[in-house]
């Protein structure tokens, strides 16, 4: 549909001559596949390709035209946010000088390797292109572990900003920075104005939200500016944004409750300046981790940040003498200044030395940084030489580890600043480094949602007892329900498919009973959360298998995370067959918080809390937090709890257990338990075992084999029960500390 193929004004010939190649450009309207085709194959500079609103489902767009700087092509919206593309859709870019605005993809996944690709193959690249103001949210391939790019950048002199990416949750990088061939090295992209939002936890490596290169690149440069954007909780793995070429610049970003650290994992000559790390002391938030040569770390403000090891606040890395160049590379020459640290729980000198990670850091500096210790000590830890990096004119406002007291002047007159003025000369970051608001920053069109529904966050359902009463109940039921129980008996005939955060709530164990007739009462599928509270759950009705579970995940592949709470509950007769379990957990499952307090568990046959279904050893595992506490377990055949989590990758941060205050009875020594335990932890980073009684139980057999494991044993009691075994195939050391 041509719209603008005459123009009708007063100017003159001269300036006629000036705007022709807007004079004659052209408005083409489309609305389906075989329309969008007949106008890009028409399209020239100037012109536009217009979707008329509405959603296109299977629409793999192939976007190919030849633009002009003074008069790009542009593919758009209709209406910004109107136009949304679903199912499996895609877009591919190449060509020069095109734009691309407005565009929505959710409820659906890429069939290809990217949502959005600034390539169509490897010989045609997309250069000085722009794709704006788009939206892909909850667009994530239906297994967890099949990986793809939300948004690869491929050619030169591209941009992508102003967009919200916010859901991702399958392996893969959200953007990527590609630099597999000479049209896509030296690129200087840019990456800026965009809303990163919620990544959950991958529970494996492969949950990067943004990487520059890759480590067969990595000795290449980039020239990518990554600016002004906000990183909303990018959980995905250790690595929030992993730099992996040379000569890229990251400026202005702030980071927000985001767990993980901006790492530069390969490459050299990289700046990293001005930015924001706000943890608000959430768990393992981090800022920054340096490798490699010549990097610039100035001007940053780190405040909350609770990360340890790798995901520290600050951690700068040994590296690995004539290292591949797929390791770790030795620091170099890394220029640390002015930049301001403010209630930062661990700040890393020469981390991960280990036999092969035997080089520390060389000819640096840190100098000119601003140390604040106000709510939350700071420690520096030291885990090799660190003669090698220079201290001086910093400050603190408090007394620094000694090894380097002499480059730091305490001052307790600090407060909540951010730099300090002395004799002339700044210390911290300067005060032009702000944080942004997420309002600042992607379409201003797109409201940004959240992600984590919290419990009792909706109405509450009277459910009366009798037959199959509570699953109807939750058919009906919405996000953030709560069931409130009658008194009385439950029976359950069909399995309660959980695929909500729901909450069910009984007045009293003693009065309220819920009785499954099935394999399972509740599975936990995708979107689904439950809490339960203040109920008996009974397997006396439950049929004689082998293998059944009161509560249970999905079998296999899970895409979403899920929460389960439970407390003041009474789970008793869980034995009519050898093998009846409590929770079992299905292989590519994972749970980001799983707490039992204040319970009661007494006959059961199989085991109790069961974690241990990923066997390939890839370091994926399938819970993030466990809390067992003050509960009484009493006639467990099983184990009380088996986590497995194999392999040696370091990209993740559990799992994380404690278990407290609890009494174990008569645990684990049944036949069929294989590991002979009641509680077996391989893998787990950090344990903490404290204040429980085991009586006449299988003993507690613990495996560290990967990372830095932190092991806890204190104030507990064994009686006739053998002493814990912790193995540590690291050191081959006792890795535990024991009280």
């Amino acid at each position: 549909m041509k719209l603008k193929s005459t123009f009708k004004s007063a100017v003159g010939v001269v300036t006629l001559l000036a705007l022709n190649s807007t004079v004659n450009a052209e408005d083409f309207f489309v609305d389906s596949k075989a329309s969008y085709y007949d106008a890009v194959s028409q399209v020239g500079p100037g012109d536009d390709i217009v979707f008329k609103n509405g959603t296109y489902r299977d629409f793999e767009i192939k976007f190919q035209a030849q633009g002009s700087k003074q008069a790009p092509v542009t593919l758009r919206a209709e209406t910004k946010g109107e136009v949304v593309f679903s199912g499996q859709s895609n877009l591919a870019i190449a060509g020069s000088h095109l734009v691309v605005s407005g565009l929505v993809f959710k409820n659906g996944y890429s069939p290809s390797g990217s949502v959005i690709s600034f390539r169509v193959n490897k010989d045609d690249v997309a250069n000085h292109t722009r794709v704006t103001e788009v939206v892909i949210e909850d667009y994530s391939k239906p297994d967890k572990f099949e990986s793809d790019y939300w948004v690869a950048l491929y050619g030169k002199h591209n941009r992508f900003d102003h967009s919200y990416l916010a859901g991702k949750r399958n392996r893969g990088v959200t953007v990527a920075v590609r630099l597999d061939s000479a049209d896509s090295t030296e690129n200087y992209h840019q990456i800026d104005n965009n809303y990163f939002g919620y990544r959950p936890e991958l529970g494996s490596n492969g949950g990067e939200t943004l990487r520059i290169g890759t480590s067969h690149y990595s000795l290449e440069n980039s020239f990518t500016r990554v600016e002004n954007n906000v990183f909303d909780r990018c959980n995905g793995e250790v690595e929030i944004i992993s730099v992996k070429s040379g000569g890229n610049t990251l400026h202005g970003n702030t980071f927000i409750e985001s767990r993980g650290t901006l790492t530069l994992r390969h490459g050299n000559k990289n700046t990293i300046t001005n930015n924001v790390f706000l943890g608000n002391g959430v768990p393992n938030t981090g800022g920054v981790r340096v490798i490699n040569a010549d990097q610039e770390v100035a001007n940053n403000i780190f405040k909350g940040l609770t990360g340890y090891r790798f995901g520290s606040g600050f951690t700068v890395m040994n590296g690995v003498p004539n290292s591949p160049q797929n390791r770790y590379h030795q620091v170099k020459n890394a220029n640390i200044h002015h930049n301001t640290f403010i209630d930062v729980s661990h700040i890393q000198l020469a981390a991960g030395a280990d036999e092969e990670r035997s080089a520390p850091p060389v000819d640096s500096v840190f100098t000119k940084n601003l140390v604040v210790a106000n709510r939350v000590p700071t420690t520096f830890s030291f885990f090799d030489d660190i003669s090698g990096i220079t201290f001086s004119n910093n400050i603190a406002n408090y007394s620094v580890e000694s090894q380097i007291e002499a480059g730091f002047t305490k001052r307790t007159d600090i407060g909540e600043s951010t730099n300090v003025t002395v004799d002339g000369m700044q210390v911290g970051a300067d005060d032009s480094v702000k944080a942004l608001s997420k309002d600042e920053v992607g379409p201003s069109w797109y409201q940004k949602k959240e992600y984590e529904l919290p419990f009792k966050s909706g109405k509450e359902i009277r459910v009366d007892p009798g037959v199959n009463t509570i699953f109807d109940a939750v058919t009906q039921a919405e996000d953030g329900d709560v069931l409130i129980l009658g008194e009385g008996k439950y029976s359950e005939e069909k399995i309660i498919k959980v695929e909500k955060v729901l909450s069910i709530e009984g007045a009293s164990p003693d009065l309220v009973t819920i009785l499954p007739q099935r394999s399972a009462l509740f599975e936990i599928s995708d979107n689904g959360a439950l809490a339960l509270q203040r109920v008996t759950l009974a397997g006396t009705d439950a049929p004689d298998a082998a293998g059944n579970t009161l509560i249970r995940t999905k079998k296999w592949g899970m895409l979403t995370n899920y929460r389960f709470t439970m407390d003041n509950v009474k789970v008793v007769d869980v034995d009519i067959n050898h093998s009846f379990h409590f929770f079992s957990a299905g292989a590519r499952s994972f749970a980001t918080h799983f707490s039992v307090t204040n319970s009661h568990f007494e006959t059961i046959s199989g085991n109790v809390f069961a974690f241990n279904k990923e066997k390939d050893d890839l370091g994926i595992y399938n819970v993030e937090v466990l809390n067992i506490s003050n509960n009484v377990f009493e006639n467990v055949s099983g184990a009380l709890a088996l986590i497995y989590r194999g392999g040696t990758d370091e990209s993740t941060f559990g799992p994380k257990v404690t278990l407290s205050d609890n009494t174990l009875t008569k645990v684990g020594h049944g036949k069929r338990n294989k590991r002979k335990a009641s509680i077996f932890l391989h893998g787990v980073q950090k344990t903490n075992i404290r204040n429980n009684t085991f009586d006449s139980s299988a003993k507690v057999r613990i495996e560290h084999t990967v990372g830095e494991p932190q092991t806890t044993l204190s104030q507990n009691s064994f009686s006739n029960t053998d002493k814990p075994s912790i193995i540590d195939f690291l050191t081959a050391k006792d890795g535990c500390q024991c009280q």
